[in-house]
């Protein structure tokens, strides 16, 4: 068993960390940063992660920052065991690492630019209607493609739940709060409604949100 500590914040990217913990049952230390009065840019912090940012999980005294790479990190260190990751050389690991990372990496840039383009937390200087209007065009589309993934099967994976269920659909949720409609996707609010039962989200999450 890995030492573990995991720098975190509440309601930060860092929740999904904890609830892929929270789900493996894996013993691990949380130091609780408070972003407000700047702990994620002091010296000792940046020291463990340079961008300045959480989450951070730090395995056996080696740092590993980025979210979805810390949760493709526990699932192949102690998900297979769980029944919660694929096994390595399986097709599913490959529909795992693809769906997981398309979430962080395609759909998340959309979310993104939708942010910078209309949010009130941006820069009005920096809004621009006509790109988040296409912006949301194509994440539609991108959950439409969601849909059909999940048009024959209860889990991203097949009928079994598993960690890439929980990493996608976190993101998939924040994109919600940021204004992306889920109205048109009956696989992915069903979907989603399945996930929110889990009661590691509960625990990390505290309460299922509104948008389905």
């Amino acid at each position: 068993m890995s030492d573990l500590t995991l720098y975190a914040a509440p309601m930060s990217s860092a929740t999904p960390v904890a609830c892929a913990i929270a789900e493996l049952g894996v013993p691990c230390r949380t130091v609780m940063l408070d972003l407000a009065a700047g702990d994620q840019k002091k010296p000792e912090y940046l020291a463990i992660n340079p961008h300045g940012v959480v989450p951070t999980l730090v395995v056996d005294g080696t740092p590993l920052f980025e979210s979805v790479a810390i949760m493709q990190w526990l699932g192949g260190r102690y998900g297979v065991e769980r029944g919660l990751w694929p096994a390595a050389d399986t097709p599913e690991r490959l529909t795992a690492l693809s769906w997981t990372t398309w979430a962080y990496v395609s759909y998340g840039m959309l979310i993104n630019v939708l942010n910078f383009s209309r949010s009130p937390h941006a820069d009005a200087a920096w809004h621009h209607p006509p790109l988040a209007e296409e912006a949301l065009r194509r994440l539609d589309a991108a959950l439409e493609r969601l849909d059909a993934e999940l048009a024959g099967r209860p889990w991203l994976l097949g009928e079994a739940y598993s960690l890439a269920d929980l990493i996608v659909a976190c993101v998939i949720t924040y994109s919600a709060y940021c204004g992306v409609p889920l109205e048109r996707h009956g696989h992915v609010r069903g979907w989603l409604r399945r996930f929110y039962q889990r009661p590691a989200y509960l625990q990390t999450w505290g309460a299922v949100p509104p948008m389905v």
